[in-house]
């Protein structure tokens, strides 16, 4: 199955700007440029690719583990998973997890979210660079 994408680029590397549009519709025009990339810190001005990458790391991870969860037969009732992608200084995603899971030990639940840190085909892509998680039960 494949999934694209298509990004516009007018003008300059920090004069210009472009859209990105998404096969799903899910992002249609979206605007992003060189200040909601480098500078504007409220991230308001538009949408960056480390922002993209940080909702599909994070939405990845927490599908792969909720499936390692039921295959251990303790579904999981809400995982609450956010990416931080930073650039500088070292590139990397920090994925931070909070999750409400009946029936399941902190242990097990360590172990099934690392095995979906390592797994998830996100986490696959990112190898070349930092991916850390802090994972804690509700």
């Amino acid at each position: 199955m494949d999934r694209h994408a298509t990004a516009v680029w007018k003008g300059t590397l920090k004069e210009g700007s472009g859209t990105l549009d998404a096969q799903s519709g899910a992002l249609k025009a979206l605007p992003y440029s060189f200040k909601g990339r480098f500078e504007d810190e409220s991230g308001k001005s538009g949408t960056n690719p480390e922002e993209l990458l940080a909702a599909a790391h994070a939405g990845c991870f927490a599908m792969q583990l909720s499936h390692f969860l039921a295959e251990n037969g303790t579904p999981a009732e809400k995982l609450d998973a956010k990416a931080v992608v930073t650039l500088v200084p070292g590139t990397g995603s920090a994925i931070t997890l909070t999750g409400s899971v009946p029936g399941i030990s902190a242990e097990k639940f360590k172990e099934l979210a690392d095995k979906a840190k390592a797994e998830c085909p996100v986490s696959r892509a990112l190898g070349a660079i930092n991916v850390s998680l802090d994972a804690k039960l509700a």
